[in-house]
C-alpha cells in the first residue's frame, strides 16, 4: 500500500530508460533490498557537490525507510573546478511518517539536525522553502545570522512559522495586451472583502497576495481601479459571474490569470495621470492587511525605511531610529522589511514604540519566482533595498526616505523629505572625493564607470529619498527589475547590487544628487567636512578593515549614551515581562502588512 500510494501521487512520466555503468567499483554506491521481498529498482546519476545532491541523499533515505527499494548511485563528478562548489551544511525536512513528539504531543513538529558541525566558521541559519511559501523565525534566543558555535552555550535551536501561503498572478488589459500599471486587487471575503491588497507590475503584469487556505474573493479595489477597469476574463480561478473566487487548497503554487478592459466610459483615462490621488480610500500594499485611511496622507509625517538582520545590525537599527527621533519634531513611521527580522527585534521593537511615540509597520514581500534569485543573504537584502520599492508600500505613501542601518542621523530628515528633486524618482548622495588617501580605492573613477557615467557622480545607497508617486508614474521601478534581470546572469556584474544598478541606470532613470553634508563616512570623506554632516554612514574602510562597532564607538561620540539608552530600556521592558507576563497584542501600536 505505502508503494502504491507513493507512485500513485507521482505524475507519469517517460519509459524507464536502463543505464549501464562500464565501471562500478569506484563511482558507484550500491544499497541491496531485502531478500525476499518485492523492491523498487533505483537508480541515479548525480554530481555530488551540489545543491541538489544534497536533497537527493536525505530524498533515498527517507524512501529506504518507507519502501524495499535497491539503488545504485553513480557519481558523476565534474574533472575541474575553480572553487568549491557548495559552501553549505543542508537538511532536507522530510519524515517518513509522523510520530509523537515530547510529552505524547502527536504528531511531532518537523525539524531538521545537524550534528557533528565544525565550530570554528561563522554559520547562518536559513530556510529555502517552497515558492508559495512565507516562512519565518519566530523563536530563538540565537543570532542565526552570526552562529559561533564554540561560543554557543548548549544547542542552537531555533522555531519557524509557515505563516502565509502565497497567491501569485499575472494580469493585462485585453485592449492594448500590456500589462494595466498601476491597477490595484483587494482579496478578502465577503464579510471583510479587503483583507490584503496588492498594485499590479508592468513586468509580466505580476501580482501578488499573502493569503492562507481557504475560500477568497478577488476585486479590483474600490477607486480608481474600479471606477476604470473591469475584469473581463480570469484562468486558474473558480468561475462566479459577478466575483472571482479563488480556492486555496494546497499548499503547492497558486497562480491565476486575470485580464481586464477598461469601461466603456473611461477608455482614456490613466490609472497614474498627474493630479488624481487615491487619498479617499485605504489601500494597503500586497505584502500586509493593514488599512492606511486616506486622512494619514494628509498629516505631516516622515516615513522612514530600513532593513537589518542580525542582531549586531538590529543594534545599530535601533540607534539609527534614536538618532532620527531626536532630531525632529516631526512625526515619524518607520517601515522595516520583515523578512530578516529575528524575533528579538519583533519582540522589542512595540516597547520603543510606546516609549519614544513613533509608528511602526513590518512589510513583507515574497522575491517573485521569475525574477533572478540571488543565494547570499546580504545580496538579496540589497535586491529589496531597490528592486520592490513600488510594490512595498501604500500609494498613500508620497516619500520614503531609505536610511542605513549603521547610520546615526544629526539633523531634521524632514529638510530631506521636502527638498525638490526636480523631476528624479529618486536622490541619492554622491561619494566624498576629499580624502585623498582612498583614491586607489575608489573604482567609480577609472574603467567602466569613468565612461558610463561620464561627468555624472557614482552615488551610494546608504541613503535616499525617494518620490513614489514620481517613481512610479514613470514606471522605475520595472524599468530597475529588468535592467536587474539582464545584468544579473553576469555573475561579475553588480557586485554592490543595491548601488550599482541606480548608478547604472542613470542614465534612463535619473538620480538627484544631495548635498554633500547629507552623508559623511570617514572612508572617503575628509576630517574637516565632518563638521557639517548631516548623517553619519559607518562605511566599510576597505583599506583598515576596522569592525563596525569599534568604528561607531571612535567615530560618533553619541552612539554609546544612544545605545546605553536603549539596552536601558530593554533590560525594563524585559522585567516588566517578567513580572507581568506577556503583553497583550492590543498594547502594540503598529500594523503588520
Amino acid at each position: 500500500m505505502k508503494v502504491d500510494a507513493l507512485l500513485s501521487s507521482l505524475p507519469k512520466t517517460e519509459v524507464r530508460q536502463d543505464v549501464e555503468f562500464l565501471k562500478e567499483q569506484l563511482s558507484v554506491l550500491k544499497l541491496e533490498p531485502q531478500q525476499n521481498e518485492p523492491f523498487l529498482d533505483v537508480v541515479g546519476i548525480v554530481d555530488p557537490l551540489t545543491r541538489e545532491a544534497q536533497k537527493l541523499a536525505h530524498l533515498l533515505i527517507v524512501l529506504g525507510q518507507v519502501v524495499n527499494m535497491r539503488v545504485k548511485l553513480f557519481m558523476n563528478c565534474r574533472t575541474k573546478l575553480s572553487e568549491a562548489p557548495l559552501n553549505s551544511f543542508y537538511r532536507f525536512v522530510l519524515e517518513p511518517e509522523l510520530t509523537s513528539g515530547t510529552n505524547n504531543v502527536f504528531p511531532r513538529a518537523p525539524g531538521a539536525t545537524f550534528l557533528e558541525m565544525p565550530e570554528s566558521p561563522l554559520l547562518t541559519l536559513n530556510m529555502i522553502t517552497p515558492e508559495s511559501w512565507i516562512v519565518e523565525a519566530v523563536n530563538s534566543s540565537y543570532d542565526l545570522d552570526n552562529i559561533h558555535l564554540k561560543e554557543a552555550e548548549g544547542v542552537v535551536a531555533a522555531e519557524y512559522e509557515l505563516k502565509y501561503l502565497l497567491l501569485e498572478g499575472h494580469c493585462f488589459d485585453v485592449t492594448t495586451r500590456q500589462p494595466p500599471r498601476g491597477l490595484q486587487f483587494t482579496l478578502g471575503t465577503k464579510n471583510n472583502p479587503m483583507k490584503v491588497d496588492t498594485i499590479v507590475m508592468a513586468n509580466l503584469g505580476y501580482f501578488q497576495l499573502k493569503a492562507n487556505p481557504g475560500v477568497w474573493i478577488l476585486r479590483l479595489r474600490e477607486g480608481r481601479s474600479e471606477e476604470i477597469y473591469e475584469i473581463f476574463k480570469h484562468e486558474g480561478a473558480e468561475s462566479s459571474e459577478e466575483e472571482v473566487i479563488v480556492v486555496l487548497n494546497s499548499f503547492r503554487s497558486k497562480i491565476i490569470k486575470v485580464q481586464v478592459q477598461k469601461k466603456t466610459d473611461k477608455i482614456n483615462e490613466d490609472l497614474l495621470s498627474d493630479g488624481v490621488t487615491e487619498e479617499d480610500s485605504s489601500f494597503a500594499s500586497s505584502v500586509g492587511r493593514a488599512q492606511l485611511e486616506g486622512k494619514e496622507k494628509k498629516i505631516d509625517i516622515l516615513n522612514i525605511f530600513s532593513v537589518a538582520s542580525g542582531h549586531l545590525y538590529e543594534r545599530f537599527l535601533r540607534i539609527m531610529m534614536l538618532s532620527v527621533l531626536r532630531h525632529t519634531k516631526t512625526p515619524v513611521k518607520f517601515w522595516f522589511l520583515e523578512n530578516y527580522l529575528s524575533p528579538t527585534f519583533k519582540e522589542v521593537i512595540p516597547y520603543m514604540a510606546e516609549e519614544y511615540g513613533f509608528q511602526y509597520e513590518l512589510v513583507q514581500y515574497k522575491w517573485p519566482r521569475w525574477l533572478h534569485q540571488q543565494t547570499e543573504k546580504q545580496r538579496i537584502i540589497w535586491g529589496y533595498k531597490i528592486l520592490f520599492l513600488d510594490v512595498l508600500f501604500p500609494l498613500a505613501v508620497d516619500k520614503i526616505i531609505f536610511v542605513d542601518a549603521d547610520q546615526i542621523v544629526r539633523s531634521d530628515l524632514k529638510e530631506l523629505r521636502d527638498l525638490n528633486l526636480k523631476g528624479a524618482p529618486y536622490g541619492y548622495t554622491p561619494f566624498c572625493d576629499s580624502r585623498k588617501e582612498m583614491d586607489g580605492y575608489r573604482f567609480w573613477k577609472s574603467g567602466y564607470w569613468a565612461s558610463h557615467l561620464g561627468r555624472r557622480k557614482y552615488h551610494i545607497s546608504a541613503l535616499y529619498v525617494v518620490d513614489l508617486k514620481r517613481f512610479r508614474k514613470i514606471a522605475a521601478g520595472d524599468r530597475l527589475r529588468g535592467q536587474y534581470q539582464a545584468l544579473s546572469q553576469d555573475p561579475n556584474s553588480l557586485s554592490n547590487l543595491d548601488q550599482d544598478l541606480p548608478n547604472n541606470m542613470i542614465h534612463q532613470v535619473a538620480i538627484k544628487s544631495l548635498p554633500q553634508e547629507w552623508l559623511w563616512c570617514e572612508t572617503w570623506c575628509d576630517d574637516e567636512s565632518k563638521r557639517k554632516a548631516k548623517t553619519i554612514d559607518l562605511c566599510n574602510n576597505p583599506k583598515t578593515k576596522e569592525p563596525k562597532l569599534e568604528a561607531a564607538l571612535r567615530i560618533v561620540p553619541e552612539w554609546a549614551k544612544y545605545d546605553s539608552e536603549i539596552q536601558q530600556l530593554i533590560s525594563r521592558n524585559r522585567g516588566r515581562k517578567e513580572n507581568v507576563g506577556q503583553p497583550s497584542s492590543k498594547e502594540s501600536k503598529h500594523d503588520e502588512l
